[in-house]
Parts: structure tokens; C-alpha cells; sequence
């Protein structure tokens, strides 16, 4: 096991590891067990009663967090030369097709989330390997295969994140900046747990949330009672 170094063992000695506490007690906690000397983020991990062996239990969607997460998102469109003004007076940082297509073909894919049309996502499919492992292929379940372009820009930018499963079932995400006061935090963290329950998988006949815990980019989490 790894040797922590003191600062982090100042903040554990804050934080009971097998204390379950409110989200409101979890969130001063963690905030307050920051040692970064930078503004890091509030992290949760979920771990899921989900089995990521069955089709029928993957969990995937989308929310917007009423304060977003304080992180700016450079978004790329992959649409038809038609509609690359209509993305980029939307806010879009990228829009276009083939350039578009070479770059990522090449590696360059300085972005983070690709939004793309319904009669473009067929075209994206010779970049898919290279789209797929970084998390950034489009899908419509992810609400990033949109006919509505101006509207998904505006979600995306106001805080809109997209959660996922993992191979080990659980469910990692950011939910807001450590420089939020407590109350957005809280506010964020409620909304994220509300929106994995909304998208609990039909296979999953019983209880979703198994263990919540809340950290910051540097110090120790602090688990929440759910």
C-alpha cells in the first residue's frame, strides 16, 4: 500500500472512513479536508448494486447540475457544412466535417465532448476505435446524437455531464468546484444521486446505491449516508 504523506493524514484524522454522514456533513468535510494548493474539484464515487456482465443493468445517461461543475467544456460538432455556422454561433469551440474527421484520424482530438447530427453519426464510424476509448464516440443515449444543436450547445456549456458505469460497477463524476460554497455543492450532489436513480436499469430488481463517497481533488472522501 501506498505511504500518504502527513498532509493527507492531518485531513483523515477529520474524517471517520467508516462513518456514514449526510450529504451536507459529507460535503463540509470533504471541503474542508482539501489540501491541494490549487481550486480542485468535488468528486463522487458511487458503487452500484449493478452487474456490468448484463446488457440489461449498464448505466449511462445525462444531467444538468443546477450549478454546473465550474469546469470549462471545449466542445467539437461534426456536422454537415450547412449547419457549421449554426454550431459555432451556438458557442460550439469546433464545428466541421472532414478536418474534423483528419484530425481525430490523427490523434488530435482537443476536445471534450464531440457532438454530432443523426445523418452524420454513419460517417463517424472509421474514427469510432480511436472516438470509443476515450469516452468520446456520440450516441443518442448520451444525448450527444442531437437534431437540436443550439440546444444541446446551450445545456452542455450551462453543466451538462454525461455518467457511466465502469467495468467494476461503479460510477465516477465531478460534481462542482471546491470554491462553491457548500449549499451548491449539496445542491449538485443531490441532483446527481436523483439522476442515477432516474436511469436505474431495468435489471436491477432491488437497490441501486450501495456506497456513496465524497473527496476532494486532494485529501480523503467522506461517505454519505444514502
Amino acid at each position: 500500500m501506498a505511504q500518504r504523506g502527513k498532509k493527507y493524514k492531518a485531513s483523515r484524522e477529520l474524517i471517520n472512513p467508516e462513518q456514514k454522514y449526510s450529504v451536507e456533513e459529507a460535503v463540509a468535510l470533504a471541503k474542508k479536508g482539501s489540501y491541494s494548493k490549487f481550486t480542485g474539484m468535488m468528486n463522487i464515487a458511487v458503487k452500484t448494486f449493478a452487474d456490468p456482465k448484463y446488457n440489461d443493468q449498464q448505466i449511462r445517461g445525462v444531467t444538468t447540475l443546477p450549478h454546473g461543475v465550474g469546469k470549462e467544456v471545449k466542445i467539437a460538432v461534426f456536422v454537415s457544412d450547412d449547419k457549421v455556422a449554426e454550431a459555432k454561433d451556438a458557442g460550439a469551440d469546433i464545428a466541421g466535417n472532414t478536418t474534423l474527421i483528419a484530425d481525430i484520424e490523427k490523434g488530435k482530438m482537443d476536445f471534450d465532448i464531440l457532438l454530432t447530427t443523426p445523418d452524420m453519426i454513419k460517417d463517424l464510424a472509421k474514427v469510432a476505435k480511436a472516438l470509443g476509448p476515450k469516452g468520446l464516440m456520440p450516441s443518442p443515449k448520451a444525448g450527444t446524437v442531437t437534431q437540436d444543436l443550439t440546444g444541446t450547445i446551450a445545456e452542455v456549456k450551462k453543466g451538462r455531464i454525461e455518467f457511466r458505469m465502469d467495468k467494476t460497477g461503479n460510477v465516477h463524476s465531478p460534481v462542482g468546484k471546491l470554491s462553491f460554497t457548500e449549499e451548491q455543492l449539496v445542491e449538485n450532489v443531490k441532483a446527481f444521486l436523483q439522476a442515477l436513480e432516474d436511469n436505474k436499469p431495468a435489471g436491477i430488481k432491488g437497490k441501486l446505491i450501495k456506497k456513496v463517497v465524497l473527496s476532494p481533488t486532494m485529501g480523503p472522501g467522506a461517505q454519505v449516508d444514502c
